[in-house]
Parts: structure tokens; C-alpha cells; sequence
């Protein structure tokens, strides 16, 4: 088995390779990739549609499984793990955000944050959990459900929930896809609060220029490898290079 990474990492892939089809019609979507993600850090992964971004985030997080090659939530190989494991791992390890909020309609947004924690049949460290509502701002909004509130505040709803249990890392898929450019704007403040004042560690997938300038570093994919990256990225920046892969 291939030996974990050797710094200290949130997540990582060492050589991961996913095929799809055999022959003519083989899709590599992923073609060796080795990658590391820092431990408190932003990292913003782009590219073209088919680059092979959302394949690598999946990946990671357990939710799809490679041809080749090997990938760590900290220092587990996800591939050593049985499914049970693997679920307990996502559940106890990983927070999600994804574009389409994904909250249960039928509970408050109190309950919606907790839910993760109440499914593993634990509390959660209450000090930290009332930390995250505050710094979302979500204090007075705590007993609304869903649809009594904006996509901004349901995101950041998502945003919380996914802090809730004190995970080794956040992936988040187009987080601001749904949302208008001010929201998103908020919505982005409060993942980049969450690392520098949380101590959190995010992975986000996305197409923006603007949400990436969030991030600490960006990787940009292209036919499933790692063609670039850059560190403290602007807009401008993320955009010029993107330019250089296409659209």
C-alpha cells in the first residue's frame, strides 16, 4: 500500500487514477493525480467541465472510488476502510456544502446544524457549536425552518452544519452556484472566517474566478491532471490562468 502523505495534511491522493469505459471509449477523468491539502487552509480546485475538479473532490471525500491510486482523510487510506467505516469516517471526519443547500424542509435550522451530530447519537461540543451560529450569524434565525428563510441564510445554514462537528475537513461543491453575487460574497466571507478564525480546512470546487480569490491556493485541472496552481490568488489572477485552459 502506498505510504501516507509524509507532511501534515487534512486530505490528500497519492497517483489517483479514475477510468471510466475500456477501448475507444475510455474516459480517464482522473490521470494521476498527487495532491496534498494543508490543514487550516482554503484550497479552490478549477478547471474546464470535464476537467475532472468534481471527480477529484469526490474522490476524496469517499463518495466515489478510484481505478488506481490512493487518497487520505488525515492519515487513513480510504481504501483500507469497510463501507461501515467509511460511513462512520464521512459522518465523524467530513463536512459538506453543497449548491443545493440540502436541508431537511420538516426541521428548524437549529436542528438542520445538529443533525449530523444527532445521527452519530452525539451532542457535540456545545461552546463550539454556539461559536459556529455566531459566526455565521444565525442567532436569531435558529427556530425558522427552510422555507422561511432566504437561500443566503440557508446556506449559511449549510455552512454551520457542516462546521458542526468539528470536521478534518470541509468539501464544498459550487457552494455559491445558487446564490446572487452579494450573498455569495457573504456566504465566502463566512468559509474564509471559518478557516482563519475556526481553524478550519476547506476544499472547494468551483467555476469563479471571484469565489476562488477567497482561497489560499488554487489547483487547476485539465483532462484530469494538475496543470497549475496558484498561492494567494486575486480574481484577475485566477482568471488569466484560467484563460490558458479554456473555457
Amino acid at each position: 500500500m502506498t505510504d501516507a502523505p509524509t507532511i501534515t495534511a487534512a486530505a490528500g491522493a497519492v497517483d489517483a487514477t479514475k477510468v471510466y469505459g475500456s477501448g475507444d471509449s475510455e474516459v480517464r477523468a482522473l490521470d494521476g493525480v498527487t495532491v496534498q491539502f494543508e490543514a487550516g487552509k482554503f484550497t479552490a480546485i478549477m478547471g474546464p467541465s470535464g476537467s475532472g475538479k468534481s471527480t477529484l473532490m469526490h474522490s476524496l471525500a469517499g463518495l466515489d472510488g478510484l481505478t488506481s491510486g490512493s487518497v487520505y482523510i488525515g492519515s487513513t487510506a480510504l481504501a483500507s476502510l469497510k463501507d461501515k467505516e467509511l460511513t462512520e469516517l464521512r459522518r465523524r471526519e467530513v463536512g459538506f456544502i453543497f449548491q443545493a443547500y440540502n436541508l431537511i424542509p420538516t426541521l428548524s435550522a437549529e436542528e438542520n446544524i445538529r443533525l449530523p451530530l444527532l445521527l452519530g447519537n452525539s451532542k457535540g461540543d456545545e461552546a463550539w457549536i454556539n461559536r459556529v451560529i455566531d459566526t455565521v450569524g444565525l442567532r436569531d434565525r435558529l427556530k425558522h425552518r427552510p422555507s422561511e428563510l432566504s437561500g443566503g441564510q440557508q446556506q449559511r445554514v449549510a455552512v454551520a452544519r457542516a462546521l458542526a462537528s468539528k470536521p478534518t475537513i470541509i468539501f464544498a461543491d459550487e457552494p455559491t452556484g445558487n446564490l446572487d453575487s452579494r450573498t455569495g460574497a457573504e456566504i465566502l466571507s463566512f468559509m474564509r472566517l471559518a478557516v482563519n478564525e475556526l481553524g478550519q480546512t476547506i476544499v472547494m470546487v468551483t467555476h469563479d474566478p471571484v469565489a476562488a480569490a477567497y482561497s489560499d491556493r488554487v489547483i487547476f485541472l485539465a483532462d484530469g491532471r494538475i496543470v497549475d496552481e496558484l498561492q494567494n490568488p486575486t480574481a484577475a489572477d485566477v482568471l488569466d490562468r484560467m484563460k490558458r485552459f479554456g473555457d
